[in-house]
């Protein structure tokens, strides 16, 4: 019962006719068609797909790359993968072109499991991918054999077919966004999954019968694996800053979805829109958001829209440690956004009760075993560490990165487990929630001291000129320097030397009355930073730094 498709299995037993995954189609007479399956038929469906990669002579373990769009197509591949065994590969194509194809390469695939679009690319390149054999195409086949899915879904249904595996037995590879290096390969096992599935369940109270919106494809597994229905958004889940908020509206209030899982770039869209326009999501009672900083200001807007007793909650985690920490808005905006303002860095609250975690002192080396640590008391600022069994043991490509961010401990019983380092840094308050101060790579060391990003940053965010503010070093040893680069809200203040000379004064002024930033001599202006294509928030501290030390 390792396998996380046993939980589908499960509810289309327990719920054979309940709704598990709705996929919006187009008009007609003006009004939103709609797709849907049952648990009992997303649970069959899977069978075939999986019957039928294990007959064309896909095995257990095979690694089997998944570029299909969100839907029941996708979910229902998902699971018939999960099912046969197979290693699925997936690779955000929000990254771009360039990383996906390199990311494919990487991981070295047996095989695709994809839209017509992507089988035909990769046959055109298949010299990229040596051991690419098989192929299941989603969609009309082109100028290729291999089956497609309407071929598997025509077969008759199978029975029950999922592999047996064990807990550490492989599932996925899913990549990295890159943000602060190469987009690398993290091994997901089934462990990993259930435990995951588990805790995101136990800890929101997701259950059967209740209905989602997943602003994000792989969501639509976590739902038909906690029993609740998966309303997928007419979005590019690639671009959800680009989200038509309407799309949403009319989805959340076609089928009283009481929840949702988005990126903050999508609520921001949504909750300025509903602003607007009066209008309100008074079905939503729950909405979890991650993948990027979730503002004040969204927070705030978005509390406004959803019913009065509903909340949102912000997971903390990454593509290896996830979910680590959580923390709801009602926290945030009653207690601890006073204190982000002031430089405390961000609150994202409490570990899961699977979790594990520790500060330690910042160090750029290896660390082999925990034994060799020095842990930081409460309310100093080191590197976080995490384990637990939804916390990933290695990357698969890009494995130089292992010795870096993986530590061993040695059990009593003689056993193993895997540390990971989150590569972020903050410190835990008296009451143990973690305060994240920004990642370690974007610190900036100086002979007077060392600075950390999000601390500093929010000090200039809070004047009312600021759309956002980086931190970044020039300079080598003795004369490395911190640095303020702000991007007005007007960007038009960048080509007044007027305007910038008295904004910076005003700068200046602001942080000479906080200890952590008074030494700040040096402010530049920059019309637009470089950020995530997604969502329009993480920004590329790296790029700007290149450009401070040539503007400095």
């Amino acid at each position: 019962m390792n396998n996380v498709a046993y939980r589908l299995a499960s509810f289309a037993k327990s719920q054979p006719d309940q709704i598990a995954v709705v996929e919006p189609l187009g008009y007609y007479k003006g009004k939103r068609q709609y797709k849907t399956i049952t648990f009992r038929a997303l649970d069959e469906d899977s069978d075939r797909i999986a019957y039928g990669l294990n007959k064309i002579g896909v095995q257990k373990g095979m690694r089997m790359a998944l570029l299909v769009t969100p839907g029941i197509d996708f979910v229902s591949c998902v699971f018939g993968l999960l099912k046969s065994g197979a290693v699925m590969i997936l690779i955000d194509p929000g990254m771009g072109k360039g990383n996906l194809l390199q990311c494919l390469q990487d991981a070295n695939p047996d095989g695709f499991v994809a839209i017509s679009k992507v089988q035909a690319l990769w046959r055109l390149m298949w010299l990229r991918f040596p051991n690419a054999e098989f192929s299941l195409t989603v969609g009309k086949r082109w100028f290729w054999g291999g089956p497609t899915l309407e071929m598997f879904r025509e077969n008759k249904h199978p029975g029950s077919v999922i592999a047996d595996v064990a807990p550490e037995d492989p599932a996925a590879i899913i990549f990295t966004t890159g943000s602060t290096g190469p987009p690398k390969g993290v091994l997901y096992q089934h462990q990993t999954f259930n435990t995951q599935v588990a805790e995101i369940s136990k800890r929101y109270n997701i259950h059967s019968g209740q209905v989602d919106l997943p602003g994000f494809p792989m969501f639509g597994l976590f739902n038909c694996a906690m029993g609740s229905t998966a309303v997928i958004p007419d979005m590019d889940a690639s671009r959800p800053a680009q989200v038509n908020p309407l799309n949403i509206l009319e989805a959340v209030e076609d089928w009283n979805v009481s929840q949702s899982f988005g990126s903050p770039a999508i609520w921001k869209a949504v909750g300025q829109w509903c602003e607007t326009n009066g209008r309100k999501l008074e079905n939503i009672r729950m909405i979890l958001t991650a993948g990027a900083p979730a503002s004040e200001e969204v927070l705030r807007c978005v509390k406004g829209i959803i019913h009065p007793e509903g909340e949102i909650h912000t997971p903390y985690g990454a593509t290896e440690a996830l979910p680590v920490a959580t923390i709801s808005a009602s926290e945030v905006l009653n207690e601890t956004i006073a204190q982000t303002r002031e430089g405390a860095g961000v609150c994202v609250g409490r570990k899961f009760d699977s979790i594990e975690w520790k500060i330690i002192k910042i160090t750029e080396e290896p660390i082999e075993t925990l034994d060799l640590i020095e842990e930081l008391p409460t309310g100093e600022i080191g590197e976080l560490l995490v384990t637990g069994p939804q916390i990933t043991r290695e990357y698969v490509t890009h494995c130089e990165a292992n010795r870096l961010a993986k530590i061993r401990e040695t059990l009593p019983d003689g056993s193993t487990r895997i540390w990971h380092r989150m590569g972020d840094v903050g410190y835990f308050d008296e009451q143990k929630r973690f305060w994240f101060c920004g990642r370690k790579a974007h610190r900036v060391e100086t002979p007077e001291g060392t600075y950390f990003s999000i601390p500093v940053e929010a000090i200039f965010n809070s004047h009312p000129q600021v759309s956002r503010s980086a931190l970044v070093g020039v300079g080598e040893g003795a004369a490395r320097r911190p640095i303020i680069i702000i991007e007005p809200r007007d960007s038009s203040v960048c080509a007044s030397a007027r305007r910038c000379k008295k904004l910076g004064e005003e700068l200046l002024q602001l942080a000479s009355e906080h200890e952590m930033t008074k030494e700040i001599q040096t402010i530049l202006f920059h019309p637009a930073f470089p950020v995530d294509i997604r969502h329009n928030a993480k920004i590329f501290r790296e790029k700007l730094a290149i450009w401070a030390e040539k503007n400095a």
